[in-house]
């Protein structure tokens, strides 16, 4: 049987596990607070936001939830406030019960907004 992809952001967000809800809220709230003009849709079956290209997409694990896309160059300029974080590859995660780190994912978010506008305008 296929698994049913959410047509919303708030359908995914209100099918999440108790534990999980806050914390998507948390990310999705963040990330709109960062990017007011992004379009929000549902992507690989996760919430995804663009704007001019890629911002970040953000979805529930078993035991924890993700914030996805850091970049190579993010986790650069980003080093000291993402080694306080778990981080596996592009994603940070954010263990069950832990607090979103809304100021850098709000930083990540707007830094990904610039460097989108920067090569939409070449």
């Amino acid at each position: 049987m296929k698994e049913k992809i959410p047509a919303t952001v708030t359908t995914y967000i209100n099918s999440a596990p108790t534990w999980a809800k806050q914390t998507l809220k948390d990310l999705r709230s963040a990330i709109v607070a960062s990017a007011p003009k992004a379009t929000e849709s549902i992507s690989y079956h996760m919430p995804y936001y663009a704007e001019e290209g890629r911002l970040a997409y953000f979805g529930y694990h078993k035991s924890h939830c993700s914030f996805h896309w850091i970049s190579a160059e993010d986790k650069i300029v980003f080093a000291r406030e993402l080694a306080k974080q778990q981080v596996k590859g592009s994603t940070l995660q954010i263990p069950q019960g832990e607090p979103v780190p809304v100021t850098l994912i709000k930083k990540l978010v707007k830094s990904r907004v610039k460097v989108n506008r920067l090569k939409t305008s070449k």
